[in-house]
């Protein structure tokens, strides 16, 4: 570069003192002009050295499935009546099939090394159900593995062999310190073929495939293909920022997208599985659901965000520190809620019997509330969110206070608790009938759902809940805020009012 540069700036000597500064000035132009190249560190000429240093902490994993018994073979038959004559014919075929030797299943994945003493990390789908495990270490050894921990929710299994020497082990990078665009190598097993190296960028972060309550995938165009499940993501100071776990392909082979566990889970679930055998996470008690725009109009809170609190479990944290359903959370611990699918992430991740700082938007306002995080003991549950849309009542009036939302509301009569299997305790208004091209229905209200409150105000007839609604469209709300109750589980819809009504 340095010669091209003085090949094209030098002026010929003939030139006079005026084209000799003319020249200089063009010249100054032309290095401004010539295309940056970046250090070694963000785009390297070779990744040779690093792969090098990094290889023989990477693993190739074999798990070994036995056949199942033909027992269960025989529970796929189909049922004869005890008197047939082919019961007898089922039966001399399944015992001769015993008799035939059966393959095992063999699976092969990937992992790295975390601890010279011989701790290997990978996903728990490639040892799933395996019988044997086998590492394959970098020179070829073959050492037996034994499973230390698994963690499904995150697809992360820590596993155990005994060298005779220590080996080389890999650390953790900080993968909230990746951006969009850093280079990445992926190092793994891709269709058994060994130890293979591919390189790319970070494409994207925060990926949800909707895989496990805790999905915050990084995506990467590093090629990734079958077998590269559980190896290594590493930056370029040859640091596990992410564990190579799925790949987006139609056929089966990389595309171009790719997808990690990052570290900032990885790291925390692998130290809880060692120390432990299992993860201990936090545990909030609310069932919360996406903030729409129209949720966040109704309650004034300018653009979607946050995680909205559908109910709060009895006798949990949130209850203790008087959550109230209808509130906003768009601060844990310090951290904003973006989106809801990032609560559950921060909750999880929060260590048992820690006093966290929450901020919620409550009837219009910023409030702080105090919570002390207790340890999740049963699976979380979905979040309460609407439910398929069911063939609607076809009524052909409507009160006149209701026709722009298309639906009819009544007080709840013993009648119609008995129509529609509602429970003796709840109180409200039931929806008796919606409009099929409603407002309504576009939001997947049915007869039988049960309101609660309008505008975040309780409503125990008909009578109230309509001037509640007129209350809104006086107002010029853009939309008001409902309470459901729909089988025993609470949500918010937010019906969007028409304007000039």
């Amino acid at each position: 570069m340095t010669e091209l540069r003085h090949t094209a700036v030098s002026p010929p000597r003939r030139l006079g003192g005026r084209m000799r500064g003319i020249s200089a000035f063009f010249a100054v132009i032309a290095v401004l002009c010539l295309p940056v190249i970046g250090h070694a560190k963000d785009a390297p000429a070779s990744f040779a050295d690093l792969v090098q240093k990094v290889s023989p902490a990477v693993v190739n994993v074999s798990a070994v499935e036995k056949r199942g018994d033909m027992s269960q073979i025989e529970n796929q038959l189909p049922q004869l009546p005890p008197d047939s004559p082919f019961r007898e014919f089922f039966k001399d075929f399944l015992k001769r099939q015993q008799n035939q030797p059966t393959p095992p299943v063999v699976s092969l994945g990937s992992g790295f090394i975390v601890d010279p003493s011989g701790i290997v990390v990978t996903n728990n789908h490639v040892v799933k159900d395996a019988d044997k495990i086998r590492v394959i270490l970098h020179d070829h050894t073959v050492l037996p593995a034994t499973i230390v921990a698994v963690d499904t929710k995150t697809d992360i299994a820590v596993l155990r062999v005994k060298p005779p020497h220590p080996l080389p082990a890999l650390s953790w990078g900080d993968s909230e310190a990746s951006r969009v665009g850093d280079w990445v190598l992926a190092i793994g097993n891709p269709f058994g073929l060994g130890g293979t190296v591919t390189a790319g960028i970070i494409s994207a972060r925060g990926r949800d495939l909707h895989s496990g309550p805790y999905d915050d995938f990084i995506q990467t165009d590093a090629p990734i293909n079958k077998g590269n499940s559980g190896g290594p993501l590493l930056n370029m100071a040859g640091q596990v920022i992410g564990i190579n776990t799925a790949i987006f392909s139609e056929g089966g082979g990389s595309i171009g997208i790719g997808f990690a566990i990052p570290s900032s889970m990885a790291e925390p679930v692998v130290a809880q599985l060692l120390a432990h055998g299992q993860v201990q996470r936090g545990w909030l008690g609310v069932r919360i659901q996406t903030v729409t725009e129209d949720i966040a109009e109704s309650l004034g809170l300018g653009r979607p965000r946050g995680a909205l609190v559908a109910a709060v479990i009895p006798n949990s944290p949130a209850s203790h520190a008087h959550f109230d359903a209808g509130d906003v959370i768009l601060k844990f611990d310090g951290k904003n809620v973006g989106e809801m699918d990032e609560l559950p992430r921060f909750v999880a991740g929060t260590p048992v019997g820690k006093k966290v700082a929450v901020e919620v938007w409550r009837n219009g306002k910023r409030k702080m509330l105090e919570v002390t995080i207790a340890e999740l003991k049963e699976p979380p549950k979905p979040s309460t969110g609407t439910k398929p849309k069911k063939e609607q009542e076809r009524k052909p009036a409507l009160p006149p206070g209701l026709q722009t939302l298309g639906m009819t509301l009544s007080t709840i009569t013993p009648a119609l608790r008995e129509k529609y299997h509602l429970a003796k305790d709840v109180k409200g208004v039931v929806i008796t009938a919606v409009k099929p091209d409603g407002i309504a229905a576009s939001q997947n209200l049915q007869p039988g759902d049960v309101i609660l409150q309008v505008s975040q105000t309780p409503v125990g007839t008909a009578a109230k809940a309509v001037a509640e609604i007129e209350a809104a469209r006086k107002a010029k709300r853009g939309a008001v805020l409902f309470m459901v109750e729909r089988a025993k589980e609470r949500l918010f819809v937010a019906l969007p009012l028409k304007a000039g009504n």
